[in-house]
């Protein structure tokens, strides 16, 4: 096709970093027969002319007349610049999954190049099964054209409307951690991501290519990355493609991968030479795959990558005006913008859609000609159509031991100790044992740290580098371990994405000051969930289970800087049909809450426990009751059975919990005739009216619990003003006085951090007094008394660097 055609030019002085000329390649040989070359370019070109459609036409979808402004869309959205290269290196793996029968799913790193992703589902039938209105055919091809970008339709990314997808790629970073995620034990998969050049300059790219330490060849599945080079940002040079080539080729060979580099513009030539060196690429996989499978020896081999160096916007014209286009960032979003202004630009336009002669590519029904349909593999071996990209249609349960198992026996509440996560963990390594094939537990250095070690009894820490002799020494690791560890938020994070979004189980546990680090992440995959939610086809995946600990609480050592749960108010945030937010106050409601999650599907679950030893509160049974509910009155901390309490004292989180039942003791020591009535919240959306979460109690069961118009004092784990959003509909949200955490805190024992964010038995007593109207006057010298404590013990803590302990050793005194 001539227009394909380009005429070397180089970009730089170093003829190695132009994306033109004929192809230049590491792997040699021509594969393909003259047959294969023209049918392939033939439906090369196909995709390009579906992905140009999608960004520019309405109507006219296949330009049997002369294209008018009116035939054009009247907002122009979407990007083109990587599309090329994307549909290139896709119809390339097409001919090698029919060629080796292989199970393949496809990334889009750049997404928001999807139009080359959708248009390999529309040609691939895919498309037109899921939606049947966007049939094979002109009135089809139409709509398919017309929804792109456009209200009421489809956005620009690979989103989950795109059939083939998990990976949305609009926010950018993170493809190379998601299709690791996919192929671990999924050890007959190959994914092939496409990583953008721009996308490799974030943080959590660069670091999400050691992902193949951790990659066993004998129980996992291969992941092969292709760089793809096109050389700009929206109008920026790119690192990478600016780099000498003996630069680039390190910083792979340095990351543990053996590079293959696909580089130049030329078709004919290109297409010999990525045939030839994905074909290589696939056989090397199966070559180490096999070899480990045969001798049981799980080496960490030097897997294949592809570097694909291709003009920006390949296939554009040009220059417009004497101003690059193909080959410059201008051919980064839309190419030409003003065509509905400008009637030259509106021809330019037309003669690039018509010099990918779709008259030769698609019948006049507008289906695609049958000898280049039969180049697209068929049914479930389809990447659009693979079952792994809709996770859910190959997901097992779990098989779930009885959690009551691992239960803590309580015969007194606020008398006994006992690790919550510790108890957590015992549970953990026992859904373990009986999932080896399913269930992965991800954290970026602190699984024993967070006191979860346990699950090193049945299952160690994946480690595919070297050994030193001092690993045997507690090192717990192993080639076929089932925890993942990786000091990346980022990146484990995106592995227990993929690994649930192809179908499996997980649970990530990390520090609360750092789940920060993932903030944009969470958002990312609840908005994905949310929109997964719409889509009949898309089945229900599991969910997405973060256990933070280290919590704010006990993180008096460490200091301000460690000293941050705010992670709740980005979740928050997200819708309630896909956000749930657990604070049991000890380790039996933790097992509960554990295995309800476990269990759960389409949902981001976040469970804050500590990971200290802590005061025991419920049976098992009372337990299960408390969490099914969600939020309770406990009738044993409180003595306002059958009149009218002066005062509720409620809390969530474990450490609020037991300083404000110590505030309750202290009350109940101090004012002998005061009524108290103390609640508990476990479920944090319990508090949100049930017209808006899924989970929310109505406004006669809030004042069921919290009254109608008593005073609440209610100590929060985490910024206070949290609970006040949540409640600030309720009917006597004005009687809720909330305690949190205010940023304050430095290097403090546990109970004057405590006291400088007044979530302290003492000051909560102090404020109750100070709310029940009888005990304003009467109550001023128990007030004065617990002033007198309290600075007594901050005094005791500045002179022995621990609290009094009478603090560190209460138990509940009823």
């Amino acid at each position: 096709m001539k227009t394909l055609a380009k005429t070397s030019e180089a970009v730089h002085a170093d003829e190695k970093l132009s994306a033109y000329g004929t192809a230049r390649s590491t792997a040699k040989g021509a594969p393909l027969s003259s047959d294969e070359l023209r049918k392939i370019d033939a439906y090369w070109r196909a995709s390009l002319y579906l992905s140009l459609g999608m960004l520019y036409l309405k109507e006219n979808p296949l330009l049997r007349e002369p294209l008018k402004i009116e035939q054009t869309k009247p907002r122009l959205l979407g990007h083109w610049g990587s599309d090329a290269g994307q549909s290139f290196t896709y119809i390339h793996f097409n001919r090698l999954i029919n060629k080796y029968d292989l199970n393949a799913i496809f990334i889009s790193g750049p997404g928001h190049g999807a139009p080359a992703v959708l248009s390999n589902a529309y040609l691939e039938g895919t498309y037109s099964e899921i939606y049947p209105d966007k049939s094979e055919d002109v009135a089809g091809m139409q709509r398919f054209f017309k929804q792109f970008s456009f209200p009421g339709g489809i956005g620009s990314h690979s989103t989950p409307e795109t059939p083939g997808s998990i990976h949305e790629g609009g926010e950018l970073g993170y493809s190379i951690s998601h299709a690791y995620g996919t192929a671990y034990d999924h050890p007959d998969l190959i994914t092939l991501v496409m990583v953008g050049d721009g996308e490799s300059e974030t943080g959590p790219l660069a670091t999400s290519w050691h992902s193949n330490k951790f990659l066993n060849p004998i129980t996992d599945g291969a992941v092969l990355p292709v760089l793809h080079l096109n050389g700009y940002k929206i109008n920026n040079p790119t690192v990478l493609a600016r780099i000498s080539h003996e630069e680039l080729e390190a910083l792979f060979v340095g990351y543990g991968y053996t590079p293959y580099f696909v580089e130049g513009s030329d078709p004919q030539s290109m297409h010999q030479a990525m045939a030839a060196t994905l074909e290589h690429c696939v056989l090397e996989i199966r070559r180490i795959q096999d070899e480990a499978r045969r001798t049981g020896k799980a080496l960490r081999p030097r897997w294949p990558m592809i570097v694909l160096r291709s003009p920006k916007g390949w296939t554009a014209p040009r220059r417009v005006d004497e101003h690059y286009l193909e080959g410059f960032w201008r051919a980064h979003q839309i190419p030409i913008t003003d065509v509905a202004t400008n009637p030259s630009h509106l021809k330019v336009l037309e003669n690039w859609l018509r010099s990918y002669k779709p008259e030769e590519l698609f019948d006049h029904a507008g289906r695609l000609i049958p000898e280049l349909k039969t180049l697209a593999p068929r049914g479930n071996r389809r990447m659009s159509a693979n079952p792994i990209a809709n996770g859910g249609l190959v997901r097992k349960p779990l098989d779930m031991p009885d959690f009551r198992d691992s239960a803590v026996e309580v015969k007194k509440p606020g008398a006994t100790l006992a690790g919550n996560v510790p108890t957590l963990g015992n549970f953990l390594r026992e859904v373990m044992r009986v999932n080896m094939d399913r269930f992965r537990v991800f954290g970026p250095d602190e699984t024993q740290s967070n006191r979860l070690e346990a699950i090193y009894e049945v299952a160690k820490k994946v480690w595919m580098a070297e050994y030193f002799p001092e690993d045997s020494d507690g090192g717990e690791l192993a080639p076929n371990g089932r925890v993942m560890e990786m000091l990346s938020e980022h990146t484990v994070e995106g592995w227990l994405e993929g690994y649930i979004l192809s179908g499996r189980h997980g649970l990530l546990n990390s520090y609360e000051p750092f789940i920060h680090v993932i903030d944009s992440m969470f958002n990312q995959h609840a908005k994905w969930l949310e929109k997964c939610n719409e889509l009949p086809w898309r089945a229900d995946v599991s969910s997405l289970n973060l256990l933070i600990t280290a919590l704010v609480w006990r993180q008096d050592h460490n200091g301000f800087t460690h000293q941050d749960p705010g992670f709740l108010d980005v979740v928050a945030n997200k819708s309630p049909s896909v956000v749930r937010i657990y604070l049991p106050p000890d380790a039996n409601c933790l097992l509960s809450v554990g295995d309800h999650c476990l269990q759960s599907v389409n949902y981001v679950n976040v469970i804050v426990a500590d990971k200290q030893v802590h005061l025991q509160y419920l049976d098992m049974e009372a337990a299960i009751e408390h969490c099914t509910k969600g939020v309770g009155i406990w009738n044993w901390a409180s003595n306002d059975q059958g009149v009218e309490p002066d005062v509720v004292m409620a809390s969530c989180g474990d450490v609020p919990t037991m300083e404000s039942l110590a505030a309750v003791a202290l009350l109940r020591e101090q004012l002998p005739d005061v009524k108290v009535r103390f609640v508990n919240v476990v479920d944090l959306f319990k508090l949100v009216p049930s017209t808006e979460h899924a989970h929310g109690m109505t406004d006669r069961e809030f004042e069921a619990i919290f009254t109608p118009d008593k005073p609440v004092i209610f100590n929060f784990h985490s910024y206070p003003w949290l609970i006040h959003r949540l409640t600030y509909r309720r009917p006597g949200q004005h009687n809720i006085h909330v305690r949190g955490y205010k940023e304050k805190g430095n290097i403090n024992t546990p109970l004057e951090l405590a006291i400088q964010n007044q979530t302290d038995r003492f000051s909560l007593a102090i404020d109750a007094i100070d709310r029940m109207p009888r005990f304003r006057v009467t109550g001023a010298g128990v007030r004065e008394a617990l002033l007198n404590q309290q600075i007594a013990a901050k005094s005791h803590a500045h002179e022995f660097g621990v609290d009094p302990q009478d603090i560190t050793n209460w138990q509940w005194p009823f």
